[in-house]
């Protein structure tokens, strides 16, 4: 038995943050009925194709999950939906605050309803301050955090290559629609819980806000490689790259002696310490590519993992689904999505007490007349919701 069955999430979600938080509940066992608009649905479904029918976003974000289409402008809608929140343990939701109230769904009259019942609403910037009316995503809140000026090389600032304020209120979310389950079993109490975007990728942010805010600088921007800790980044060698994290003495009086035959190198003038080698970043990276230049990757790592040196091959995200060790551990699955499969990654948390079950993707209003039939409508009742287009 997954710890969340018989818990019934009902989220009026779109795009990723609160869509990947309600697929981790799903992942644990949770009845996720989404809510989505009628015509095109969750607008994630259509950023690209590259799952099926579906987008490589939507894909990733919604296995195991029951879509549901509903008019929540309708009467019949919001009735609807109003059904369902008498029967769930947890509503989210990241629609607008404005638009939750117009609809009677924000939290606290949700609350006032439901008083066991666990709310949580995800927003851009939150309510009160000078961004409280303006919409931002995932690329604008990395702006905002200090992250694509964190992220880069030299002059050239860059956006991180995943949804990594999305990401991060996703897991936050999660986590305290977690602990909000566990207080409701000792209390009877439910909660409203509230995240915003800003907040959850300023929390990620804390190590370089203090590294500035203690220094007076800005750490700088020096792409792959690490801004305080040298040599710390991929390498190029014969026929690819290896990713140096050389993050000790030890490691570096090893990777000079052991790998590149140079033990005089780990006491040369300035490579002698960690702060010394960040200052001349530039040299050492000139003597450590000139000697790596004629090693194949495989040779170089090889090299390093006899020495104990960590590092890692530099490789494109499309060798992930073939990447040797997720492979040897049977981490991959194929899904079910509309039009096709995917592969997925199973949970990265394996658990001796219940296992992880695969559950297809939804269609758009795939579930909406099995899920009326639950709540008691009758086949002439969800007839007539179609024709007046309210499902």
């Amino acid at each position: 038995m997954r710890p969340l069955e018989g818990v019934l999430v009902v989220s009026l979600e779109q795009a990723v943050a609160v869509p990947y938080a309600s697929r981790l509940l799903a992942d644990l066992g949770a009845r996720v009925i989404k809510v989505e608009r009628p015509g095109t649905g969750d607008f994630a479904r259509q950023y690209d194709a590259a799952a099926g029918e579906v987008s490589s976003y939507f894909a990733w974000t919604n296995v195991g999950k029951e879509s549901v289409v509903l008019d929540l402008k309708a009467p019949d809608g919001a009735r609807v939906v109003a059904e369902l929140v008498e029967r769930a343990d947890v509503v989210l939701c990241n629609l607008s605050p404005g638009a939750l109230r117009r609809l009677g769904l924000d939290a606290d009259a949700l609350r006032a309803r439901h008083p066991s019942l666990v709310v949580a609403e995800l927003s851009s910037y939150g309510e009160g301050g000078p961004y409280s009316d303006r919409k931002a995503f995932d690329a604008l809140i990395q702006s905002e955090a200090g992250l694509v000026a964190l992220t880069g090389d030299g002059d050239a600032v860059a956006r991180a290559g995943i949804s990594v304020a999305d990401i991060a209120g996703g897991v936050q979310l999660q986590a305290a629609v977690l602990a909000a389950l566990v207080r409701r079993g000792r209390t009877g109490e439910g909660a409203t819980l509230r995240l915003t975007l800003m907040e959850a990728l300023a929390e990620w942010m804390h190590q370089p806000a203090l590294y500035a805010h203690g220094t007076g600088r800005e750490p700088l921007r020096h792409g792959a490689h690490h801004p305080t800790i040298a040599p710390y980044g991929p390498f190029p060698c014969a026929d690819g790259a290896v990713h140096l994290a050389v993050q000790n003495d030890g490691q570096w009086r090893r990777l000079c002696s052991a790998v590149l035959g140079l033990p005089e190198l780990a006491d040369e003038p300035g490579f002698g310490t960690v702060a010394e080698r960040v200052a001349n970043r530039d040299e050492l990276h000139a003597r450590l590519v000139e000697s790596f230049r004629g090693l194949s990757a495989d040779d170089l790592l090889a090299a390093l993992d006899a020495a104990d040196v960590p590092a890692a091959r530099t490789r494109g995200v499309g060798e992930l689904t073939a990447h040797p060790q997720l492979t040897a551990r049977d981490r991959w699955t194929r899904v079910a999505v509309p039009g096709g499969s995917a592969p997925m990654l199973r949970p990265p948390v394996d658990a001796s007490t219940w296992e992880w079950e695969p559950a297809a993707v939804p269609a758009l209003g795939e579930h909406t007349d099995a899920v009326l039939t639950w709540l008691g409508y009758t086949p002439a009742q969800v007839a007539d919701l179609r024709a007046r287009s309210v499902i």
